[in-house]
């Protein structure tokens, strides 16, 4: 069997004879079409196209995507093109190729836009989220205020087990990071202090730092990745299955019955999350100073009871509140608001994981300012 070939030679009149020979298979080592394209667009254009295809044997559909594509290049570039050599059969198939227009639109093109247009695009999706959020807000304040009523509707087993997932099973990875942070702070701080003689001060930054910003915020961030994600991901596949459909068919709230108890799960497991991330940091920072200053466990201990008050402990639980609270509802919102198709549950994750972390970080600062303004 012999192995296909393709030749570009001249012929009368200005045109070019294309000679296909061999077989012409599709699975087969088959020549591209690229030098007879070439040919054609190069300056002066041929005065036309023509087969020779006496060498050929035996030929399937790789012949016809070749000659096809000599066709629409050669229709693209103003020249003629003449059929009569190639076989019967595929002359046939390549006339019903082209008997239908391809359809405006259909082919796609990469549409180039300016450096503008992408700042407002961007600039106007950004605003229309931040509308949608204010939205699903309102929707959850009403649904905490039937829940207050007594008039909210969902299931008991689901709160208990979304406690489970945003309380006992968080507690690894938030003492891993937690005890790590510690260190990481206490390492810094016993640098830096020793060279003027305060090393045990680093007990006061450890535990100031975790118990008002760290704990917290880490904590946050933590569950934001872990549970706001889980959120969104769960409810947009049920979006995508329709679940969500059904329960409004059957006169259920879809706030009531499936983000109301995520809500109220993460805020109350936030506070506790964050009074253990704050002992795991301490430990953490404990352990540093134990190596590195020869402090013992009482030393560190005493000094670290005198530096925390009850403004630094109960100013960060209530940061972790607002925390849980901005994580809990960015995360159902984007799974309330996920498209249909497995992708876009995949999209909704990583917006929801993206805008719990903007939110908690523009809490923070907010409400850094309003303590240092208010004496906290």
């Amino acid at each position: 069997m012999s192995n296909a070939t393709l030749a570009v030679d001249a012929s009368t009149g200005g045109g070019i004879t294309v000679s296909l020979a061999g077989n012409w298979l599709l699975g087969g080592n088959l020549p591209g079409p690229d030098p007879v394209l070439d040919r054609l667009r190069q300056q002066p254009r041929p005065a036309g196209v023509a087969f020779d295809t006496r060498g050929l044997e035996d030929w399937d559909t790789g012949l016809i995507t070749t000659v096809i594509n000599i066709a629409r290049s050669a229709e693209a570039n103003g020249v003629a093109i003449d059929q009569a050599g190639l076989p019967e059969g595929a002359s046939k198939l390549i006339e019903l190729a082209f008997a239908v227009k391809e359809r405006e639109g259909a082919r796609r093109s990469a549409e180039q836009t300016s450096f503008l247009t992408e700042v407002g695009v961007a600039t106007r999706d950004i605003w229309h989220t931040c509308l949608d959020m204010v939205e699903f807000s309102g929707e959850v304040v009403l649904s905490v205020g039937r829940y207050l009523q007594g008039k909210a509707k969902y299931l008991g087993s689901d709160f208990v087990e979304y406690v489970q997932q945003a309380g006992a099973q968080a507690l690894p990875i938030v003492s891993l990071v937690s005890f790590l942070i510690g260190m990481i702070f206490a390492f810094v701080g016993v640098m830096q202090l020793r060279n003027f003689g305060a090393g045990i001060y680093t007990a006061d930054l450890v535990a100031v730092a975790m118990i008002r910003e760290m704990a917290p915020i880490m904590t946050a961030i933590i569950m934001a990745g872990r549970t706001g994600a889980a959120y969104a991901a769960q409810l947009g596949t049920m979006k995508v299955n329709e679940e969500i459909d059904a329960l409004t068919t059957l006169g259920l709230d879809p706030t009531d019955f499936l983000v109301l108890p995520r809500l109220i799960a993460l805020i109350i497991m936030m506070p506790l999350l964050t009074m253990y991330s704050s002992l795991m940091g301490i430990l953490g920072g404990m352990l540093v100073a134990m190596f590195m200053l020869d402090a013992s466990f009482i030393q560190y201990a005493v000094q670290t009871v005198d530096s925390v008050g009850l403004n630094a402990l109960f100013g960060g639980l209530f940061k972790s509140v607002v925390y849980g609270s901005l994580v809990a509802v960015a995360g159902c919102q984007q799974g309330m608001a996920c498209g249909n198709s497995a992708m876009a549950v995949g999209q909704a994750t990583t917006r929801a994981v993206v805008m719990s972390i903007v939110l908690i970080v523009v809490a923070a600062s907010i409400l850094t300012v309003i303590y240092i303004n208010l004496g906290i």
